[in-house]
């Protein structure tokens, strides 16, 4: 019986992340719905976590390739140490969601969204000072929403160690959103 569940939960995560037209977050999402359907109430991580941890890996994907396209194509040195410091930062906070969603057994996006991969395109058409102050403005932007999605889930995840991943990560999320303001007021003028 426990072979044939196996099979059949491996067949529906495969399946679920075969899907064709889905980008890797709707393939995370689906794959952690069908593990959901599937699992033991005494194990199962709360939805809030699950979506939590799946947003975030997509949103630090994002910061990381945006930031080495920045760190390409950015004509200002301040613009081009934000998106060093971005790669670097995210990149550790990627880890540290990696690990989290494994141990709970969680699908996350192993690519940014296409929202995401959209908006970094977008700014990737600029060059000189518009793409500084194109990046700059999509720090700001994001570093708000993501600030917005810690302090949700903050309040709305039941896994004490994810909480504290949250705790942790957000005085880092708000020195982003500082340094981001900031450069972002200096190049778009």
């Amino acid at each position: 019986m426990k072979k044939i569940l196996s099979l059949f939960l491996t067949l529906g995560i495969l399946s679920a992340c075969n899907e064709g037209g889905k980008d890797s977050v709707e393939k995370a999402d689906s794959a952690n719905e069908a593990k959901a359907d599937n699992t033991p109430e005494a194990v199962k991580v709360d939805e809030a976590t699950s979506e939590f941890l799946v947003k975030a890996a997509d949103g630090g994907l994002a910061e990381v390739e945006a930031g080495k396209l920045a760190e390409q194509k950015a004509s200002n040195s301040r613009v081009k140490s934000f998106a060093t410091m971005m790669v670097s930062d995210h990149t550790g906070a990627n880890a540290e969601v990696k690990s989290l969603a494994a141990a709970r057994n969680i699908t996350l996006p192993t690519a940014p969204s296409e929202d995401n991969q959209q908006k970094s395109a977008k700014v990737n058409e600029k060059t000189g000072k518009d793409f500084d102050k194109a990046y700059m403005e999509m720090m700001v932007d994001d570093h708000k929403k993501t600030i917005d999605l810690f302090e949700k889930a903050e309040n709305n995840c039941k896994d004490e160690e994810v909480k504290t991943f949250i705790r942790n990560t957000l005085p880092k999320l708000k020195k982003h959103l500082n340094a981001a303001d900031s450069i972002y007021a200096a190049v778009k003028k």
